[in-house]
């Protein structure tokens, strides 16, 4: 990864693009490195924005048409590692594991593939997201050390939180 223990990571991952890339743009400001999925990295990378693949840290490749990007132990060990034990820390440092504090994802469009005329079962099945809500709820058990916004109409108050005192508080 070649950044210290130290390096605070934000983890973006959206289906819903909107509002990414000021919010990323904030993260960087704020002192945030930011890890990022296939075409999430691609759309920040394209607008200028600086993005460590999750490939990058997890030492894996997206896997099986990118139904398996996020679901490693180094991205769960971040998400989930509980900041006031030693233990937890040491076994972060030992394995490399970044300290992400800060989430963006939203969920695939399962509700609206479902809901077009003609939509297959195969289209509908790909639309049932695995590593999104798995994120979501790591964060969500970890809330006191880690911050996961869902929904794009939110960002402009993160953006707020983080110009103003480099986190996100709730």
């Amino acid at each position: 990864m070649g950044k210290d223990s130290t390096t605070r990571f934000a983890l973006f991952s959206v289906s819903d693009k909107q509002g990414l890339v000021p919010l990323a743009k904030t993260a960087i400001q704020a002192g945030y490195t930011i890890l990022s999925t296939g075409g999430t990295a691609r759309v920040l990378r394209e607008a200028g924005v600086e993005v460590t693949p999750v490939s990058e840290v997890t030492d894996f490749p997206e896997i099986l048409d990118g139904r398996v990007k996020t679901l490693h132990p180094k991205i769960h060990g971040g998400l989930l590692a509980n900041r006031s034990v030693d233990a937890h820390l040491e076994t972060m440092r030992e394995l490399s594991i970044p300290d992400i504090s800060l989430v963006v994802v939203n969920l695939y469009p399962f509700e609206q593939t479902v809901a077009r005329d003609g939509v297959t079962l195969e289209e509908a099945v790909e639309q049932i997201d695995i590593g999104g809500p798995t994120m979501v709820r790591a964060s969500a058990k970890n809330f006191a050390s880690v911050a996961v916004v869902v929904d794009p109409s939110r960002y402009p108050d993160v953006m707020k939180e983080l110009d103003a005192f480099g986190a996100v508080s709730e």
